[in-house]
């Protein structure tokens, strides 16, 4: 069952609960739900970090795709190498910028 509150807030309290709300990547009231239940709230990190976290993952998982096709064949030939050198630049290339 749901309680609907009301609470009075000042213009400069609001205007810092929105602020605050938008910086953590959420709307208010999940916000407000997350503060009341002592959860940890950390800023949403900015898109473009968002944007490489997922393009690094997704060249691991690259990698990681050669790694068990070199370690059930045992043996690693010159152009899995070289792909896992060009992922591995791409990953520099993402972080760098």
């Amino acid at each position: 069952m749901a309680i609907k509150m009301s609470v009075r807030l000042t213009e400069r309290e609001h205007k810092h609960l929105k602020r605050q709300a938008a910086n953590a990547g959420l709307k208010m009231e999940p916000f407000i739900r997350k503060l009341i239940m002592g959860a940890d709230i950390t800023p949403r990190p900015p898109d473009n970090i968002v944007n490489l976290i997922r393009e690094v993952n997704y060249i691991g998982n690259n990698i990681n795709q050669i790694a068990k096709k070199v370690n059930s064949e045992n043996r690693v030939n010159q152009s899995q190498l070289e792909e896992i050198m060009r992922l591995l630049g791409e990953i520099y290339r993402e972080v760098k910028n």
